[in-house]
């Protein structure tokens, strides 16, 4: 498993989720742990993270499993994501894990959850990914 520390760069999409930052990948595993904060801007009322939110910080963590094993030789196209939320995301750190369950040739299915700071659930996810080679030009 490589652990990565709070120096380096996070990308500016990770970023722009959340002051996102990737804690864990495992390549061998197919897994990531991403660590994202919960805004109020990012509230709707009653002071609930909007769902696209949620839905964004789990994908990001399903597609850096696909990282993790497939290096950036692939570009992982999200095909399809289901997602159930179970608890509200409220202002305050979240931590999103991501896994490939399975995977073929060129299409992984990949599970995901989001933990509050307790450990409870929030929320878990489904997707289907494409792995579609990138080429040099």
């Amino acid at each position: 498993m490589t652990e990565l520390t709070n120096d380096e760069e996070p990308h500016e999409l990770l970023q722009t989720l959340g002051d996102g930052k990737v804690r864990e990948l495992d390549a061998e595993g197919g897994r990531s742990v991403l660590e994202f904060v919960c805004k109020p801007e990012m509230c709707h009322s009653g002071g609930v993270a909007q769902g696209g939110f949620v839905t964004g910080w789990i994908d990001s963590a399903m597609a850096h499993a696909c990282v993790a094993r497939y290096t950036t030789e692939f570009w992982i196209a999200t095909l399809e994501l289901k997602i159930s939320f179970f608890r509200p995301a409220t202002p305050g750190p979240v931590v999103a894990e991501g896994w490939i369950e399975r995977a073929g040739k060129q299409t992984v299915f990949t599970e995901g959850r989001l933990l509050d700071s307790d450990g409870q659930v929030l929320a878990k996810a489904t997707s289907t990914i494409r792995l579609v080679p990138n080429r040099v030009a």
